[in-house]
């Protein structure tokens, strides 16, 4: 009997049956895997969307899932039109399903407020994360020797050396713009916050394998026309990621809570009491028990600021917005803003000008103010259209973003992503004091344009 058939069926609340063959439900066993279970798909959305408590565990198997469903749909595409096409084979959707399942290994607890928004660690998907990640030494490295895909994971991965060479396919189908990744997030994000957002399943009728070029790709051309009714469904689904950026996953209260995490890592990382790797096998609770446990032996005004930070994250005592900066109104200012507080070194910098304003406040009000200052990276989430296409009367397949001159809501789109980009200036302070440290923090960013007041209510 093989190990690989599908033995265990796993029920998903937003795929219905999931079907694991043995050596994925080995994969799936491992310690590295099971952390999942306790890292927030979302971060700290669960605080405005109270049902938003779904795991990172849970989006690996609805990721391996939605890999199922695009092999299905490229192989059945074959069969119905080969020219051009390649089919996918049983020992690579094997690797192609592990690959989608792992791909989310590396994740740290409130990972994108202290990755890709504060800039404090490196992005969880660099190679050196998961080369750690599925070494010899970890069970989920040694069950992928064992099984032996290591390499290809790592290569599906982008972190294998350059002998662990894969089709761009295995690749693209795991984690480009219309993959796995992304199908799964999207419905059970929606799901789990109760917006209303849905993805019509079509949208990967039409993929196939390219033949020359091992690129996946939507095929928009029938008889030499467009095929509209397809090519809406592919923009539909982008901006249904640009909506839930904009409800979700940048949303004011998320980020000022992700705020308060972030800080108090980054107050620890700087008195030398923890580094990187020690959040590599935390969850989102172990790792703020962890940050307090570590800050025991550290000077007293650290000691009392990362437990004050942690403790106010749990009650959700939230600061409040005195400032934003919005990129819509301050195009000019945002390079310079971003070289300023931005990773590297803008850790300093925001301590610095944080202090700064809490002693201008101090002296203007006689009251005590707690300020962080919130610079997200100038990308942020962007996603470019970057899935390839065939267009009809256009040799070969190409990203569809080079179509968008003929598709004018593709440039609105990214017109939009980059208008999310907003600049923070939180307070944790009484309601009455709120518009002077406003008043203090706007003149310090001149003449970047402030764009909120604080209501006195």
């Amino acid at each position: 009997m093989s190990a690989r058939r599908r033995t265990s069926v796993i029920r998903d609340p937003v795929h219905g049956d999931v079907h694991l063959t043995d050596e994925e439900m080995r994969i799936l066993d491992t310690l590295e895997m099971q952390r999942l279970r306790g890292v927030r798909q979302l971060g700290t959305a669960y605080l405005v969307f109270p049902g938003a408590l779904h795991t990172r565990f849970d989006h690996s198997i609805g990721s391996l899932h939605t890999a199922r469903g695009v092999i299905e749909a490229v192989n059945r595409n074959f069969e119905l039109d080969p020219a051009g096409s390649v089919a996918i084979g049983e020992e690579e959707a094997r690797v192609i399903r592990i690959g989608a399942l792992v791909h989310d290994v590396t994740h740290v607890p409130f990972g994108h407020s202290i990755e890709d928004q504060d800039g404090i660690f490196g992005r969880h998907d660099l190679p050196h994360r998961f080369q750690a990640m599925l070494g010899p030494r970890t069970a989920l490295g040694k069950v992928l020797r064992d099984q032996g895909v290591v390499e290809d994971v790592l290569g599906i991965l982008e972190a294998g050396d350059r002998t662990a060479q894969v089709p761009p396919y295995w690749r693209q189908i795991v984690g480009g713009t219309l993959a796995s990744d992304i199908l799964d997030y999207l419905a059970r994000d929606a799901y789990f916050t109760g917006l209303r957002l849905a993805i019509d399943p079509r949208v990967t009728g039409y993929l196939k394998v390219d033949r020359a070029t091992q690129n996946l790709y939507v095929d928009l051309a029938k008889h030499d026309l467009l095929r509209e009714d397809i090519l809406s469904e592919v923009v539909r689904l982008l901006e249904a990621r640009y909506h839930f950026s904009e409800r979700v996953y940048y949303h004011h209260a998320k980020v000022a809570a992700g705020a308060l995490v972030a800080r108090a890592v980054e107050l620890a990382l700087a008195a030398g009491v923890v580094q990187e790797s020690d959040f590599y096998a935390e969850t989102d609770a172990s790792v703020l028990e962890l940050l307090e446990r570590r800050v025991e032996k550290s000077p007293r005004a650290v000691k009392e600021r990362v437990r004050s930070l942690v403790t106010r994250f749990r009650e959700r005592r939230l600061p409040k917005r005195v400032c934003v900066f919005p990129r819509y109104e301050n195009a000019a200012h945002q390079e310079s803003l971003v070289a300023r507080f931005f990773a590297p070194g803008g850790a300093k910098a925001r301590q610095d000008v944080e202090a700064r304003i809490a002693d201008l406040a101090r002296f203007a009000t006689g009251r005590d103010v707690d300020v962080i200052v919130y610079c997200p990276a100038r990308a942020m989430q962007l996603k470019e259209a970057g899935m390839h296409v065939r267009w009809p009367g256009v040799a070969g397949v190409a990203p569809l973003s080079q179509f968008q001159a003929r598709v004018p809501r593709l440039a609105d789109l990214e017109a939009s992503y980059r208008n999310l980009w907003k600049f923070y200036v939180f307070a944790d302070a009484p309601t009455e004091v709120l518009p002077k440290v406003a008043e203090i923090a706007a003149a310090e960013f001149a003449p970047a344009v402030n764009a909120y007041r604080p209501s006195v209510r």
